[in-house]
């Protein structure tokens, strides 16, 4: 099978990989039809080189037929259409039970102390295969595929593998109070599904950002945006919005690669100049975030307020202002989603013809698995409007 493979820096490649089989009685085979490449895959681009081993597979968000299952299967048969979920989990162990699915204990990488297997993303996540390929191996297939209607494009759909999920669980945490108010820090693909979701749900959504193909398709979904490529001091501007205090809450959508941070800048890239022997227990214990987006957020929430924070960090000592978050009172609230835990909300959404979360409003390019370096380049540069990539195998 043909496949997208990372092979260092700014380096991925399609490669022909050997076709996954079923190696456990609850695995299951999809053939890919639609694979989105997500902004925490410019991470592995750009960022956690280290963690990465040439020829992984990359990707996290895929969908498709099933084509084969083990013994063990009966949720699922080939034929089947289905959106696979970005994160690993059994659905019966004691986190499960409790809908913490992405601390799954059947997946969780206990050797790298972290949560549960993920597809796609390197060592730290159980470096599994990932779905940017013309076919995948999905573990713990007894829970982790959604089933979804045949009729409708792989679009209506897609994003309940990551993205939709990860935006209404940041919108949740967020806990926006009814008739109140929430800034989104990023209008990529999370932020754009965040601040359509909280104005769905009948809050006041202000939405920040300095790339004005993601500013206008904000207007465009009713969101009030900040454009911070002309404003000076945007949590300044949020004041002035919101009577001097702030909003309610805060979504920080951005991560590690917030602009205007350049200390956090410079270790990424020396970091990345490193052998990853080195630069791996070096990021896995220092601060290596550029954190502008969370200090914005901070400064932008108001007393009492919380902060949701969706975007990915990778730095263990990154530096908090704890002094102002305290005398503030803010919550902080954050954590990789728990995809299955918000499906039923989601699916009447995505199935309701009006498209009332605009889903059929979110891709800006299509194009052929073969094309992946070239998405790459383009989604990393933001080069000719690119907000949300999908790959057709």
């Amino acid at each position: 099978m043909k496949a997208v493979t990372w092979h260092g820096k700014r380096d991925v490649r399609v490669e022909n990989m050997p076709d996954p089989s079923i190696k456990e009685p609850n695995d299951a085979v999809i053939k890919v039809t639609s694979t989105g490449i997500c902004g925490s895959d410019l991470h592995l681009y750009e960022v956690l080189g280290p963690f990465m081993a040439e020829g992984d597979i990359l990707g996290h968000e895929p969908m498709g037929i099933v084509e084969e299952v083990g013994p063990s299967i009966s949720n699922i048969k080939p034929g089947d259409r289905v959106v696979i979920p970005f994160n690993i989990s059994c659905g019966h162990c004691h986190m499960c039970g409790m809908e913490l699915y992405a601390q799954c204990e059947t997946t969780q990488v206990r050797e790298q102390g972290t949560g549960a297997a993920l597809f796609g993303y390197t060592k730290l996540y159980g470096q599994v295969p990932g779905g940017q390929a013309e076919y995948l191996r999905v573990p713990e297939a007894q829970f982790g595929p959604i089933r979804v209607p045949t009729g409708p494009p792989d679009e209506r759909f897609l994003y309940l593998s990551d993205v939709l999920p990860t935006a209404w669980q940041a919108v949740e945490y967020a806990e926006i109070p009814d008739g109140g108010s929430v800034t989104v820090f990023g209008l990529g693909p999370i932020g754009q599904m965040s601040a359509r979701i909280a104005r769905h749900l009948g809050r006041r959504v202000i939405g920040v950002d300095g790339v004005m193909a993601r500013l206008e398709m904000a207007r465009r979904h009713g969101i009030e945006v900040i454009d911070a490529s002309e404003v000076h001091n945007v949590p300044e501007e949020i004041r002035f919005r919101t009577s001097g205090r702030g909003t309610d809450s805060v979504i920080d959508a951005v991560g590690m690669e917030a602009h205007g941070s350049p200390a956090a800048k410079l270790a990424q890239t020396l970091a990345g100049m490193l052998p990853s022997a080195v630069a791996a227990p070096l990021m896995s214990n220092a601060g290596v975030d550029r954190l502008a987006a969370l200090n914005q957020a901070i400064d932008s929430v108001r007393r009492g307020g919380v902060i949701s924070v969706i975007g990915v960090y990778g730095g263990m000592t990154d530096p908090l202002p704890m002094l102002r978050m305290f005398d503030k009172g803010i919550t902080l609230r954050m954590g990789q989603t728990h995809v299955r835990r918000w499906i039923s909300r989601l699916m009447p959404l995505v199935t309701d013809e009006a498209d009332p979360l605009g889903v059929m409003d979110l891709t800006t390019h299509r194009m052929p698995l073969e094309q992946a370096p070239r998405a790459y380049e383009m989604f990393q540069k933001k080069s000719d409007g690119a907000i949300k990539i999908l790959l057709q195998p």
